[in-house]
């Protein structure tokens, strides 16, 4: 009895108890839903045309107030669907950035690591020059951009399963740089044969909000919506799975299986996204590594968090993008670009310096 039970006792003086999970704070979920809710109006009263908060909150409501008929279409027609639109891109592509870091334990990872921008990039390119005006229609323009993303993400995933037949962190990773370059260089090579459309694919590229309509909030929505469902309901996966395989499996979680499933669902949200918006970079960086800085690691915190936070951040972004020229509108990607390179050069110190002996 006494030789059984040494290593056992051995085993547990040598691995450190768990700390307990942590738990979502009303304070943190109130003051995401206040950040949302301060942006949002923001973007509806800013603009050429500036508007009162408080009536254009009545005309929200249903509540008579003094606008004019032009005001109230400006409202309705123009700033509520890019702020919806701005708010839902924000959201998903930060919480499908934090999950995606979740599930390859990789703190550099975002929502365009396996190749999904490069794949909506070469789909978008292909229509624009397969159409016969040289101006793609507003709803080939997103099929063409969802169907290329997840065409990418399939092919990743399948090159690094090939490798000694599982897809393991490493190899989905090196599967997805390898895709994305080869699918970049085929995008390039389309334009060079069809330099009529390079601007219009460039304007898509550098991502845009500022034809934002209610019929690309609807196809966000239909397959972002159950994307944010499936993360959301594996957030406590993702903490098991931070613990490596192994544990995972001894704890009862079917590792590989759980992994897929956070994969797929990421890579929808992130096609989603892009189809309607361009290509918006780091903002799955950006907003999920500030989430960890002031709420704590667990993804129990993190990823309702970064939904509510990357969706106030990318409206935020979107409004600075549109007033820092006016009436001239900057590229919202070049803007999370500009804000995202220099977060992305210290995430990247940090990083070194954890692993560093």
């Amino acid at each position: 009895m006494t030789v059984t039970a040494a290593p056992a006792d051995a085993t547990s003086a040598s691995t450190p108890a768990p700390a307990p999970p942590a738990r979502l704070r009303v304070a943190w979920l109130v003051a995401g839903l206040v950040a949302v809710v301060v942006v949002a109006v923001a973007g509806l009263v800013v603009g050429p045309v500036a508007l009162s908060p408080v009536a254009v909150l009545r005309e929200l409501v249903g509540l008579p107030t003094r606008l004019t008929t032009q005001q109230v279409d400006i409202v309705e027609q123009i700033r509520l669907p890019r702020v919806i639109l701005g708010l839902a891109v924000g959201g998903t592509l930060s919480l499908c950035g934090a999950s995606y870091q979740g599930v390859f334990r990789n703190p550099l990872a975002d929502p365009y690591l396996l190749g999904a921008a490069a794949g909506a990039g070469l789909g978008v390119t292909l229509v624009i020059v397969g159409s016969s005006t040289g101006a793609a229609t507003p709803t080939a323009v997103p099929i063409a951009a969802f169907i290329g993303a997840l065409v990418a993400v399939a092919l990743a995933y399948a090159l690094g399963s090939s490798a000694g037949g599982r897809a393991s962190t490493a190899s989905l990773i090196l599967a997805g740089v390898a895709v994305a370059s080869f699918l970049t260089a085929l995008q390039t090579y389309v334009q060079q044969r069809n330099q009529d459309t390079i601007r219009e694919v460039y304007s898509w590229i550098l991502g845009r909000l500022s034809s934002a309509s209610w019929h690309d909030v609807g196809v966000l929505l239909i397959y972002a919506a159950p994307a944010w469902v499936v993360l959301l309901a594996h957030r406590r996966v993702l903490d098991v799975l931070a613990l490596g395989d192994d544990e995972a499996t001894t704890l009862g979680l079917h590792a590989r299986r759980s992994r897929l499933v956070v994969i797929v669902a990421a890579s929808l949200g992130t096609a989603a996204a892009v189809s309607v918006s361009g290509l918006i970079a780091f903002v799955g960086i950006i907003v999920p590594h500030t989430v960890r800085l002031i709420a704590g690691r667990s993804h129990r915190v993190v990823l309702p968090l970064s939904l509510l936070f990357g969706a106030a951040f990318l409206a935020l972004t979107d409004l600075l993008a549109r007033t820092l020229s006016s009436p001239a509108e900057v590229p919202i990607g070049v803007v999370t670009s500009f804000l995202g390179a220099p977060f992305f050069i210290l995430v990247l110190r940090s990083t070194r310096r954890s692993v560093e002996p």
